[in-house]
């Protein structure tokens, strides 16, 4: 399928893949590129006081920003330190992690900056990856060693720690403290709505799972495979819907592979958007957060949808 044979109502790269989906799908809706020119799109999260879009161009070293009324892409941040995820605070203060910085930083209302993380233990972090917010104001973030592995996401550097790990900043005293280290790679992470599960993208099993964890105030327990891929799949950053539906960046490589594969919150897969390229990470927003942003490797995409984004993501 063709990007031009794709803009057609209803949009044909939009497939249930149970009939559960449809309710999801808005039949008038299709899936609109919105900029092409970056290298790795990554870490897309919504400005809804400005109504604007950000999200990470990693190996041009800079964030860039899209602008909904006009459609006009800038850069808002060059250089980004390599930066890759971003959410928002319960504060709207927008949250980064960055790969050459090997930290995870706020920006603040006047625009300083403000270091979360950067280190556990007396040892620099890893290459912070992606991060969400919980409704306490903690701050949990995933920190594989991708960004130091070479010089085209980051500065290559020997890791310091012993574990890819995953952490929790606490959202009153700052303190930085370990949650998971029995994760190979983890990679994008989200809640459920409800805050009672954190899923985790472990990145270099093999093949790719999404893992589930019962959240248990500051900690985890009770790990388990929330959904085995198949060989060949790579699930990478995702966000979760009010249904606790998992919308997926996915890519396998070919046409009708690359895209955004999404879950219900049983673990069963219901839908896919066929994209012409890997995406690397989703996050909502709109007026409504009906709006679904798509970063890819080289394109902004996006889909109006008939769910809304749950809260910190």
């Amino acid at each position: 399928m063709t990007w031009t044979e794709s803009l057609r109502y209803p949009d044909p790269s939009i497939r249930a893949l149970d009939p559960s989906f449809r309710r999801y799908h808005l039949p008038l809706s299709s899936v609109e590129r919105l900029w092409t020119g970056s290298r790795w799109g990554e870490g897309p999260v919504w400005i809804g006081d400005q109504r604007v879009l950000l999200w990470s161009d990693i190996p041009n070293n800079r964030v860039l920003r899209w602008e909904e009324e006009t459609g006009q892409v800038s850069v808002f941040r060059r250089p980004s330190n390599n930066a890759n995820g971003h959410t928002r605070d319960r504060q709207g203060r927008i949250i980064a992690c960055e790969h050459q910085g090997r930290r995870v930083v706020r920006h603040e209302y006047d625009g300083a900056i403000t270091v979360l993380a950067d280190s556990y233990q007396g040892r620099r972090l890893n290459s912070p990856n992606d991060v969400v917010v919980k409704s306490d104001g903690s701050i949990w973030f995933t920190d594989p060693p991708f960004g130091i592995g070479g010089w085209y996401e980051g500065e290559k550097h020997a890791p310091e720690l012993p574990h890819t790990n995953v952490y929790r900043v606490d959202g009153q005293t700052g303190a930085i403290a370990l949650v998971a280290d029995d994760i190979d790679h983890p990679n994008g992470l989200a809640f459920s709505p409800d805050e009672k599960v954190l899923y985790i993208v472990e990145s270099r099993s093999e093949p790719r799972n999404i893992l589930a964890y019962d959240v248990n105030g500051a900690s985890l327990s009770n790990r388990r495979v929330f959904i085995r891929c198949e060989t060949g799949e790579t699930p990478d950053g995702f966000r979760v819907d009010v249904d606790g539906n998992l919308w997926c960046g996915w890519g396998m490589g070919g046409p009708g592979m690359d895209g955004i594969k999404v879950f219900n919150a049983a673990g069963a897969p219901i839908g896919f958007v066929d994209l012409p390229e890997r995406c690397a990470n989703v996050c909502f927003g709109g007026r409504h957060r009906n709006r679904l942003f798509m970063a890819a490797a080289h394109s902004l995409y996006s889909l109006y949808v008939n769910t809304q984004g749950a809260p910190g993501g």
